[in-house]
């Protein structure tokens, strides 16, 4: 079994990032840990995040992705694969984003990402 995760981000879709950045970070108090540019990241509590992005049609069918952070991304695919879960994208390097990541589905057809920042301004925990 894999280590557990060591913190969680939640992704959310919106239709304008100034406005959400205002309501996240100003109206919410959550500190903004990573601007990535077309995403924003705040600090929710000291292990969970949700990430605020831009540039994709906001579908409130298939606009959440539930993601978590692990330093075992290997171990998680393998882990998934035994499972029995499909992984519709393998470990894989995102350059935009610095990060590296894989995508599967739960039971109910929820985008689950676990991903690896490699920014080193990402707030790791403690």
């Amino acid at each position: 079994m894999p280590l557990p995760p060591s913190q969680q981000v939640t992704f959310i879709y919106v239709n304008n990032l100034d406005e959400s950045h205002r309501f996240y970070c100003q109206t919410l108090g959550f500190k903004l840990a990573l601007d990535q540019g077309p995403c924003r990241i705040y600090q929710v509590t000291p292990t969970a995040f949700i990430g605020v992005c831009s540039g994709k049609k906001v579908n409130h069918n298939d606009g959440v992705i539930l993601t978590f952070v692990s330093s075992d991304l290997e171990a998680w695919h393998q882990h998934l694969l035994d499972g029995g879960f499909t992984v519709e994208k393998p470990p894989s390097f995102n350059e935009k984003y610095n990060i590296t990541h894989l995508f599967c589905r739960d039971p109910d057809n929820y985008l689950v990402e676990i991903q690896i920042f490699h920014d080193p301004k990402w707030p790791n925990p403690t």
